[in-house]
């Protein structure tokens, strides 16, 4: 018989232990290693059979070691000392409060966190770094309130059937099993949040908070008996379910999100935030909310979309406009129109903020930038593919002025790196993590010392998947009589590859695959032999992604091959830290340039991995010809198996000539000296670039701190300013299609321009009613391509000298020659605001009709 509910009894700890419920509740313990060691010593044996999870030890240890705990002076003094040093941790100032002006509250809205394994609310990257996002804002002190959804069956776990094909499972998790708490109002009663849908129907939520160190991480659950069963099941899983089921948890996220902050600020006194960071564009109708409660307080549309955009950040983490969710217009109006409308905001305005090029689509990208002053890609590629890909909301300027710029992803060390390297950086480099400085003295560490550490980690790693590879063949459905080969799976001396990711077919999985004759020779060669673990999960919708999963298993099934190659299932966090601590080489071979980051091989990098990879994402801007091996792209090949074959060649030639010929390369000590060379200068190049806390320090100088002063701007005396900027708009946008460059002059350099002369320029420029104070009038000049098009121009402003009578106004200035060859300049007039964040931010320019300057010194 099947149980109807499942719920978790909590224990009741006796008083002496009380502060053990502090340390379970608040998720730093996934980061602190001195705290798990604490939670081992609860139950050694237990510990172990939990998976390290400490809200299912609390659920399982016995009353009697319970007793036993409370007599022990010696555990109730390390308890009380663990204890002291989590409340220190949380109160004491740390970077943040050092700077003036910062952002009082920054929220972050994301619809995935990967925390811990104990908390499965992630799918991959995305929620990854969006942990590590909220872990490094906790060290850095960054005041992040962070906002999400609870998965009632999380993302999915992945087995094997007989014949390698993907099975997905989806365990239902009790939140009363999980480190989380019910956000209560002042008497008890949980908080609810409320949504009016379409049909008089209402989705309700309450909302789950996790302690992420100093974050709080809300999560909102609609698994409540308010709602009806369709509702009940918004929250049922993670990027399941059809586009209707979609846009309700978006909804949730977004709309349900910002109410629930208001709640949680209600309640706890914390400051209301200053600036709202949407991670991706599945959180973008938190926007919406804002307009709507500003619109109530008597702004109007335009005045609260100002005073919005100012204090917001939207980050794109996806280079493929496949990876961008879009709806149906008519479900969008439905949702916020009709009966369901919101007052105060008008659906056609809603649907404007979502209009893309298909009239039917509602893009949630599209309208998460128009509802944000401050955009980025993660890596400085992807913010290249994200101007090029989105610059049609900026018609009329070159691809390199749209303004989205980059912050490259990090990755937490303290969650990612051994245990080993942990305490060798705080007894040699103290200051190496926690102020991101001293890696260079990573070169004074012996060869001896960190290659130890490197076989602990790989050998560990072995052990580990042994264990996983058993289980995976018992559930396939084998006999334990028949895995005894499993014992001599993989060598602890061997170089060990690494290739775990999500499984889209841009990530090719199974390029590898390729030769599959040279592949086997790689790994069976008797001098020289490799080891490739596998690891990753495919979408379940996604048929293709499963098939490319069942051949690599039914590839690393081969009895000739299996102790070398093995695809290991269920992809999670307690896997991926096995494994890119214990890799020596991290594989990454994309489609260039559809990696948008890519992090893995960061978390690599930092325990003395070695990157073989495309150059994309971030390992494009940071590889540096020695700090790992670059696998050439066939760029231009438009065959898709011929490039495919091209660069699997490549990659087999790398493995066989320099990977495995510098690993194998032993000095009479029997120490590969040149490998370590390359270790020691991964770690002190790539080291301080790819912490999480670089990261949070970029955004928060780059774009929070910026927002928060923006968005005080607009909401200073009552939102004047933002009534003000946004009536400006109007009248700009009004009155811009009367604006024309009507003459250039030029004079100053003759007959034969010369290198070191200026260009003297004179533009008359109709502004209609505008004045010459709302524009900005700029010479842009350069190099020209055979079109006479400017190639990466400079810019140089030109001064207001006046308007005459008819309202033409005349502005001035120089440009200077400061190249030899093909040379050539231009005009344009943009709109002009203190508040205007970049020169392209209103999506508004104007040229000369006829081109204007010269091209190799003649005048035209």
């Amino acid at each position: 018989m099947r149980a109807i509910r499942r719920f978790t009894v909590r224990t009741v700890l006796p008083a002496e232990l009380a502060a053990l419920g502090e340390l379970v509740h608040n998720l730093r313990w996934s980061w602190h290693p001195e705290t798990m060691d604490l939670f081992a010593e609860v139950d050694p044996v237990l510990w172990e059979r939990v998976g390290h999870d400490p809200v299912a030890l609390l659920g399982a240890v016995g009353p009697d070691r319970l007793a036993e705990l409370a007599a022990d002076r010696r555990f109730r003094r390390r308890l009380a000392d663990a204890a002291d040093d989590l409340r220190e941790y949380m109160t004491a100032p740390r970077w943040y409060q050092t700077l003036p002006d910062a952002a009082r509250a920054i929220a972050y809205f994301s619809p995935e966190y990967g925390i811990a394994a104990a908390l499965p609310q992630y799918s991959g990257g995305l929620g990854i770094l969006a942990g590590d996002h909220l872990k490094a804002a906790s060290d850095l002190g960054v005041p992040i309130l962070a906002v999400g959804l609870l998965y009632r069956h999380g993302y999915f776990t992945q087995s094997l059937s007989p014949e390698g094909w993907q099975l997905e499972h989806y365990p239902s998790l009790d939140a009363g099993g999980l480190p989380l708490s019910l956000l209560k109002e002042p008497g008890g009663a949980p908080v609810k949040i409320r949504i009016s849908l379409p049909d008089d129907r209402v989705l309700h939520a309450q909302v789950w908070m996790a302690q992420v160190g100093r974050v709080p991480l809300l999560l909102l659950d609609s698994d409540v008996a308010e709602n009806d069963s369709a509702a009940r099941d918004v929250t049922d899983r993670l990027y399941g379910g059809g586009t209707d089921h979609r846009l309700m948890q978006e909804l949730l996220l977004g709309v349900g999100g910002v109410r629930a902050i208001r709640a949680f600020c209600r309640i706890t006194g914390n400051p209301d935030p200053e600036v709202f960071h949407t991670n991706e564009g599945h959180a973008g109708f938190l926007g919406l909310e804002r307009i709507r409660e500003l619109t109530e307080s008597r702004l109007s549309f335009d005045e609260a979309l100002e005073a919005v955009r100012a204090g917001t950040v939207f980050t794109t983490h996806t280079p493929v406009p496949a990876g961008i969710d879009r709806f149906p217009v008519d479900m969008i109006a439905r949702q916020f129109g009709g009966g369901n409308a919101w007052p105060t905001v008008p659906v056609e305005r809603i649907l404007e903020l979502g209009a893309e090029a298909d009239p039917g689509r509602f893009n949630m990208a599209v309208m998460g930038m128009r509802l944000a002053q401050r955009v980025n890609g993660v890596s400085e590629l992807h913010g290249e593919v994200s101007r090029d890909m989105f610059k049609d909301l900026w018609p009329g300027f070159d691809v390199d002025e749209v303004p989205i710029g980059s912050i490259t992803n990090g990755v937490h060390a303290p969650t990612w790196v051994g245990r080993e390297f942990m305490e060798l950086a705080g007894r040699e480099l103290p200051s190496l993590l926690e102020r991101a400085r001293g890696w260079e003295g990573v070169q004074k560490i012996s060869d001896t010392e960190i290659w130890e550490i490197r076989r602990e980690l790989r050998g560990r790693l072995v052990e580990g998947a042994r264990a996983r590879l058993r289980q995976s063949w018992l559930d396939r459905g084998a006999s334990p009589a028949e895995l005894g080969w499993i014992d001599d799976v993989l060598d602890p001396e061997v170089l060990t590859i690494g290739f775990a990711r999500r499984v889209p077919s841009y990530k090719r999985l199974t390029l590898m695959l390729s030769d599959p004759e040279r592949l086997s020779e790689l790994l069976l060669d008797p001098d020289k032999p490799v080891q490739i673990l596998i690891a990753g999960k495919a979408h379940p919708a996604d048929e293709g992604g499963k098939k490319l999963i069942q051949q690599i298993v039914k590839f690393a099934d081969r009895a000739d091959v299996r102790h070398r190659i093995v695809f290991l299932p269920d992809y999670d966090m307690a896997l991926a830290q096995l494994l890119v601590q214990g890799c020596d080489v991290w594989l990454n071979n994309p489609l260039r340039p559809l990696e948008a980051s890519g992090t893995s091989g960061m978390k690599s990098a930092l325990n003395g991995g070695l990157n073989l990879s495309i150059r994309d994402g971030w390992w494009d801007e940071w590889y540096d010809g020695t700090n790992g091996w670059a696998i050439p792209t066939a760029d231009g090949v438009t065959d898709p198996d011929r490039r495919d074959e091209l660069e699997a060649t490549a990659l087999y030639d790398l493995i066989e000539h320099e990977v495995a010929d510098r690993f194998y390369d032993r000095a009479a000590d029997g120490l590969p000296r040149r490998w370590m060379e390359m270790v020691k200068h991964t770690l002190t190049s790539l080291g301080p670039k790819v912490l999480a806390g670089r990261m949070l320090r970029d955004y928060v100088v780059g774009l929070y701190t910026p927002a928060a002063r923006a968005a005080r701007a607009l909401a200073a005396d009552g939102y004047a300013p933002a009534r003000a900027f946004a009536d400006w708009r109007l009248k700009v946008t009004k009155e811009w299609p009367g604006v024309r460059v009507e003459h250039v002059e030029a004079s100053g350099v003759g007959d034969t321009p010369e290198v070191g002369a200026s260009l003297e320029l004179r533009a008359t420029i109709t502004l209609g009613d505008l004045e010459p104070g709302d524009v900005l009038v700029e010479a842009a000049y350069g190099r020209v391509g055979p079109h006479d098009e400017l190639i990466h121009p400079e810019y140089a402003e030109l001064t207001a000298a006046g308007v005459d009578d008819d309202g033409r106004a005349h502005f001035t200035g120089v440009v200077p020659l400061g190249r030899t060859g093909a040379f050539g300049y231009t005009v344009r007039v943009v709109p002009h605001h203190p508040l205007v964040a970049a020169r392209a931010e209103l999506g508004l320019i104007a040229v000369p009709e006829e081109p204007v300057g010269m091209t190799n010194g003649t005048l035209r």
